[in-house]
């Protein structure tokens, strides 16, 4: 995973541990839903009962292409605003975020899924951008992990929305075949998941 912002290590201090999961139950609040990807409804978190990461699930979110589309439904996005509660005296980033979905993409089309993460009032941004390999008509699974001394976490004792931007696209071949690609499945049961990395202040 490639970090945009500045030499994120200087965010963690050495001593720093990134394994102490807080007791308690957290919680995690969806401020704002906005994005072609996420019509209201149709995207729901939910944090593990062990505390160590939280899952996304999408039900209309998917990128066409090709005979059937229109010109706009080849990208697809959504953007959350997320308020995660949890015990003072612990912060939190994100160690690990694995992308699962389905695509069709025939012999000379493209795909791609980008994703980004960032703590509102901060610059440092994680960005990933996978490209599907084609041909295909399959599920498809990607995993970003950040090594502990690039994680980005929030600031201690102030309360910061975690921001979540993930994005596909779809793009037909030359016969102009229909294509797409999607971040749910047609069971439901594909989920983003992102692994918290938790540390005392």
């Amino acid at each position: 995973m490639a970090a945009t912002g500045l030499a994120l290590s200087l965010l963690v201090a050495p001593e720093a541990r990134a394994d102490e999961v807080p007791p308690g139950k957290i919680t995690i609040d969806v401020v704002t839903v906005n994005g072609s990807g996420c019509p209201a409804g149709t995207a729901a978190v939910a944090v593990s009962d062990d505390n160590t990461s939280f899952t996304v699930t999408y039900s209309d979110y998917t990128a066409l292409a090709g005979s059937g589309s229109t010109p706009t439904q080849f990208r697809k996005n959504c953007q959350l605003n997320l308020r995660v509660h949890y015990p003072q005296g612990f912060t939190f980033g994100i160690a690990k975020a694995d992308y699962r979905g389905f695509a069709h993409l025939p012999r000379g089309a493209r795909g791609m899924q980008r994703a980004s993460y960032y703590f509102a009032g901060q610059s440092a941004t994680v960005t990933s951008t996978h490209n599907i390999a084609v041909p295909t008509s399959d599920n498809w699974q990607f995993t970003d992990s950040t090594d502990v001394a690039e994680i980005v976490f929030a600031p201690c004792g102030a309360v910061r929305h975690l921001n979540v931007n993930t994005e596909v696209r779809a793009f037909t071949n030359a016969s102009n075949q229909p294509s797409f690609v999607s971040m749910d499945s047609t069971d439901g049961s594909v989920k983003t998941r992102y692994q918290f990395a938790w540390k005392r202040c």
